[in-house]
């Protein structure tokens, strides 16, 4: 079992204090999370949050570059009164380069007088991807071949940074790392030589919370849903709209499906992803033309490249496209987080078709499974890795297989309808966090799953 180096303290003679440093205010996952994380803490630890403010951390512009730099400053100076710091880590929260974010990141980790990092997103120095390069260049696909070169060019210099640098840090002071998944843990250990790592799946809610948000959901709380029949199936897909979640999967699988299922995308575009003077996200324009939203069959001519016969009735094609689906597709906005939750309680089903990007985690498929909804996601590595901490709780289809999913949707589900009795629970993370941060010796309080992962 991980033991704290000699010298370390393994619990404090006071009340425990934590610094987490994080984004807090924003309306993004890790937001969410730390949100989540500081009231399962709070029963045990006083607790400090230090916003990263997005505004100066993402800008381009160099004088406030310069501020951003101060900003992390000003937060490194006040670490030294703490017990332990958290730092939550997903790369892009600290800055738009690679020499930003090591640098502002070394700032923090060497203020800490004992620090632990949640790596969200694991980055590492696997070697360039050369055949899938030269194949995407073969196929004159430039553009995609140069942002999957500069993505692994990143991968290795931050993995080298980070991980690298955490590895000669731990010889002066307490470091230690939470991961998600005990895969991610292994290559901590094994491949870095991090010597204190934990691993613990997300989680948002607790058993109770999440019992009583399912007793007080209702449809008339979101006036959408008001507009639909009574019986109607809700199938909910949940998270900022970006490419890699596979939403369009959702919409085509509705096509295999009863007119009475209705497809909920609650979300919207991330605010960093929102640009100036563009009059709709492209992702966004790409999901209404998959549902027909919007379109006329004159439009599906024209991508099709039929011909229109000489002296045809022009007025058909210009009404709705008869496959359009604007009513069982529905755009939900973005929510706060209880309002989020009672919304997975809402739903059927709750399906996550997410393409394989290497992602480590995902906060809307547990919080779904937290809340008792029945959940259907891709077979990624990261939903997979999740499965393992719920086993039986997760279905599973092929990514982009929008016939399967459409077939899992029409047959009787696993679970749902119940808040499940998990045992990786808010209770287990925050005796998790406890460890990491070298304050409390809660060995005991852990379920033999989590103890024996520590040995």
């Amino acid at each position: 079992m991980h033991k704290i180096p000699s010298g370390w303290p393994s619990q404090t003679p006071h009340r425990p204090r934590i610094a987490i440093i994080s984004t807090y205010d924003e309306l993004c996952g890790i937001a969410g999370y730390t949100r989540a994380l500081e009231k399962q803490l709070s029963a045990h630890a006083d607790l400090t949050i230090f916003d990263l403010d997005q505004h100066l951390l993402r800008s381009r512009h160099k004088r406030i570059q310069k501020l951003a730099d101060q900003h992390i400053r000003d937060i490194a100076a006040a670490l030294i009164t703490f017990d332990s710091v958290n730092i939550q880590l997903e790369h892009g929260t600290l800055g738009r380069t690679s020499r930003q974010i090591l640098r502002r990141f070394r700032w923090l980790a060497n203020a800490a007088p004992a620090l632990s990092v949640t790596m969200h997103t694991i980055l590492t120095d696997e070697d360039i991807p050369f055949e899938v390069i030269f194949r995407l260049l073969f196929s004159g696909r430039l553009p995609s071949a140069g942002k999957v070169l500069d993505t692994s060019l990143k991968s290795r210099v931050m993995g080298r940074g980070i991980q690298g640098y955490l590895s000669r840090l731990q010889r002066h002071k307490p470091v230690s790392v939470i991961v998600h998944s005990r895969r991610d843990m292994r290559m901590m250990r094994d491949l870095y030589r991090l010597e204190h790592v934990h691993h613990h799946p997300l989680s948002f809610i607790s058993q109770d919370h999440a019992q009583t948000l399912r007793q007080q959901a209702r449809r008339a709380d979101f006036p959408v849903l008001e507009t639909l029949p009574p019986d109607a199936k809700l199938i909910g897909s949940f998270g900022f709209l970006s490419a890699y979640k596979g939403f369009e999967t959702a919409i085509r699988a509705l096509n295999f499906l009863p007119e009475d299922h209705h497809l909920l995308i609650f979300g919207g575009v991330h605010p960093q992803g929102i640009k100036r003077e563009e009059p709709i996200d492209p992702y966004i324009q790409r999901l209404m033309r998959t549902a027909r939203i919007g379109q006329t069959p004159l439009d599906h001519m024209k991508e099709s490249s039929l011909q229109l016969s000489p002296g045809g009735d022009m007025m058909p094609l210009l009404d709705e496209h008869p496959n359009s689906l604007r009513k069982r597709v529905h755009f939900m906005g973005v929510l706060s987080d209880e309002q989020f939750y009672s919304a997975m309680a809402l739903c059927d089903a709750a399906v996550f078709p997410y393409m394989e990007v290497g992602q480590s985690s995902s906060g809307p498929i547990a919080i779904a499974l937290e809340m008792g909804t029945r959940v259907i996601a891709s077979r990624t590595a990261a939903f997979r890795a999740y499965a393992r901490y719920h086993p039986d709780l997760v279905e599973f289809f092929d990514i982009g297989n929008y016939a399967e999913l459409a077939t899992r949707l029409m047959a009787r589900g696993k679970s749902g309808g119940m808040v499940p009795l998990l045992t990786h629970n808010t209770e287990t993370n925050a005796q998790t966090y406890l460890r990491a941060n070298f304050v409390a010796d809660t060995s005991t309080a852990l379920p033999a799953a989590l103890r024996s992962a520590a040995e």
